[in-house]
């Protein structure tokens, strides 16, 4: 929403609000399919052999076709081995990875910014454990015949060896975490016969992300990556924050050095943390490892040097790579640099719809309160505002957000529909205009409220490192 002579132009809310063709069969193709992973393929009743021929159906016109029809008829007849389980993977996978597609297509018609016709390529060239990722595959085809239905304790105990074996190898490391943890999360829903809701898209989600990580090389790092020298601008960060890990991500313009086209990257930091650790006192836990949080503190850029760059946008964070620069606002940063700036590719695998959280400014918005929660109207469309997503370690709070008047956020889709998370509002308090951030706080902070909660966290990590130092002393 920034006027044409200052560099952008407005947004195409229209766009976000209109039918995305082919969108709703792709997505209950996928639906369709992961509905029969719940009763498990062992032996596949005619419903799920429904589901699985109308996965092959919307994969017909591509490459994977013939492989996957293949897999489909097997799967129905109970007679599916590992491969064809791999192919069903990928065919489910393809679908999200073509709507994703779609959706950031209808972004970026929508704010008008520049689009990278590049696609992220994979390294090569990579050894791996074939025997391990072997292991992993028949424990994933285990669990597929199961069922979510079908799992005990026996069967989701399987994954530990794998997973202690795959740890220590730094190219196995990705498959292993994303195993342990779904591991985790099936052995906590034990046994699956009790069930009174079933996780369906989001284990689905996790068995074919994984599933496709046993191929060998399927898990190298994307190709492409460089070295960033330039002005790093933040435009704000995305908490997550789980029960005993907490991750930060800062979305930032990177300017280039030699003058280059502006690139919109992200830099994350994670940390575990003991679950009595929660709101400002999360910053504790992860300033030591990123000088950049202070920066955004602060509302000062960053001078980056040689600071390595992967083919999808992400800095790997090295602080001795990095210098604080000059202050640099948020909203000058998106309403002067924002419109311009480039986005990197998205690696094949990672092309699925959560994973879209696109930087966009919104400004001369009004701002509904109901049963549905905030809702900005902007340009006569309705937006939803995912103010859920607001982290509580800032002091950008719901109420905050439904008073203000511009709004920098990430524009992400879910449940069938676009909608806002912000990262950073423009308000009027007496009659001037302020600006609250959702990581004011984390380098530090003056306010009242997250002095309080940071001396709460302090006192709680005190008393943890008391007991584990008596606990180590015995």
């Amino acid at each position: 929403m920034v006027p044409d002579d200052e560099g952008g132009g407005l947004m195409r809310t229209d766009l976000l609000t209109d039918a995305v063709a082919g969108l709703d069969e792709a997505l209950a193709a996928v639906d369709g399919f992961d509905e029969v992973l719940v009763a498990g393929l062992l032996r596949p009743q005619p419903a799920q052999a429904h589901g699985l021929a109308a996965l092959a159906e919307a994969v017909s016109g591509s490459p994977l076709a013939a492989r996957v029809a293949e897999a489909a008829e097997k799967t129905a007849a109970g007679a599916a081995g590992e491969d064809h389980f791999v192919a069903l993977a990928a065919a489910r996978t393809a679908l999200l990875g073509s709507v994703h597609d779609a959706l950031v297509l209808r972004i970026e018609e929508a704010v008008g910014r520049p689009r990278d016709e590049r696609s992220a390529a994979t390294a090569g060239n990579a050894e791996y454990a074939v025997n391990l990722l072997t292991a992993a595959r028949s424990w994933l085809c285990d669990v597929a015949r199961a069922g979510w239905q079908g799992i005990d304790h026996e069967l989701v105990g399987g994954a530990a060896p794998v997973v202690s074996a795959m740890l220590p190898d730094a190219a196995l490391r990705r498959l292993a975490t994303l195993l342990d943890g779904f591991a985790a999360e099936l052995a906590a829903s034990c046994p699956g016969a009790a069930l009174e809701r079933v996780p369906v898209r989001r284990w689905a989600d996790l068995w074919s992300r994984a599933m496709l990580l046993t191929v060998p090389g399927a898990a190298a790092s994307a190709a492409g990556g460089t070295e960033a020298t330039g002005r790093l601008l933040p435009l704000g960060v995305d908490v997550q924050e789980h029960a005993t890990a907490v991750q930060a991500q800062v979305h930032a313009v990177f300017e280039p050095a030699d003058g280059g086209t502006p690139r919109l990257v992200r830099a994350s930091v994670s940390a575990p943390k003991p679950d009595t650790v929660v709101g400002a006192g999360l910053w504790q836990l992860l300033r030591p490892h990123m000088s950049l949080l202070t920066a955004v503190s602060e509302g000062r850029a960053m001078e980056l040097d040689a600071m390595p760059l992967t083919g999808e946008g992400d800095l790997i964070w090295d602080d001795a790579r990095a210098r604080t620069g000059e202050p640099a606002e948020v909203f000058a940063t998106a309403r002067v640099a924002l419109p311009t700036t480039a986005a990197f590719p998205t690696a094949p695998l990672d092309r699925h719809p959560a994973r879209i959280a696109v930087p966009v400014l919104l400004e001369g918005y009004a701002v509904e309160e109901g049963e549905d929660g905030v809702v900005f109207q902007v340009a006569g469309q309705r937006l939803a505002v995912d103010t859920d997503r607001v982290p509580a370690a800032g002091p950008l709070t719901p109420d905050v957000v439904a008073s203000s008047a511009a709004c920098v956020g990430l524009l992400r889709w879910d449940a069938g529909e676009f909608l806002v998370q912000p990262l950073a509002v423009e308000r009027t308090v007496r009659k001037k205009s302020v600006a609250v951030h959702a990581g004011a706080w984390a380098g530090g902070t003056t306010d009242k409220a997250g002095i309080r909660a940071e001396k709460a966290a302090t006192d709680a990590v005190t008393v943890l490192r008391e007991r584990a130092g008596r606990l180590l002393r015995k």
